[in-house]
């Protein structure tokens, strides 16, 4: 079970990797209009607000990334927690502020990692 667990927090963290990308680099792009559905003229005005969402959201990867990688598994399961946690809360705040689809893209498999880390 934490293998599967591990897995799904690294995919979790993969998915942040990639929101920072996306972000801070592809936010006026062809790639960062058409997923996040933004007319060019807003992309360029928020530009660096995206730029720092997505440093937040390496920051969460990095998180994750220690998680599975601290040799003491009673800590290592501690940080997966409250990393996987923050993800969480941001994808509700996401869902509630901005859009429906974070809830699914960003919380649930966040969720779906901590239920399986749990009894892990």
């Amino acid at each position: 079970m934490i293998f599967i667990a591990n897995v799904l927090v690294a995919v979790v963290a993969a998915l942040h990797v990639f929101f920072l990308v996306l972000e801070m680099f592809l936010w006026d792009k062809p790639l960062g209009l058409k997923i996040f559905r933004n007319p060019i003229e807003k992309a360029r005005d928020s530009k660096v607000l995206a730029a720092n969402q997505g440093l937040y959201n390496g920051f969460l990867a990095a998180g994750l990334v220690w998680g599975l990688f601290h040799p003491d598994p009673a800590f290592a399961f501690q940080i997966k927690v409250f990393f996987l946690l923050c993800v969480i809360v941001a994808g509700v705040y996401g869902a509630a502020t901005v859009s429906r689809r974070i809830l699914y893209v960003q919380a649930a498999p966040a969720a779906l990692a901590l239920i399986l880390l749990w009894p892990a």
